[in-house]
């Protein structure tokens, strides 16, 4: 039964739990900020597994770069001095 404007009646107002009372909103919220702490270590571990993966590829860079620099220098130390270059013959024009 509802008055004209959709509110119930006073003593039906009276019966009706409010929020603060009701179980399942405090479960909801429990629920909620659980799932809140979860979240935030499981952020926390993601970043630091990335953080991880970014200092291992930059490791293997590094060490990569330093054994190649290491043939680069080893090839170079082989190799045998270049000739000197010829000096260039000036032409003379003709006129």
């Amino acid at each position: 039964m509802r008055c004209a404007d959709g509110w119930a009646p006073d003593e039906y107002r009276k019966t009706a739990m409010t929020t603060t009372e009701d179980p399942t909103a405090k479960n909801r919220a429990e629920d909620r900020a659980e799932r809140a702490e979860r979240m935030a270590r499981d952020g926390a571990q993601a970043m630091a597994d990335h953080k991880a993966q970014i200092r291992a590829v930059d490791d293997r860079t590094q060490r990569l770069r330093a054994m190649r620099l290491a043939k680069e220098a080893e090839v170079a130390a082989q190799a045998p001095e270049p000739a000197a270059p010829k000096p260039k013959r000036k032409r003379t024009v003709k006129a």
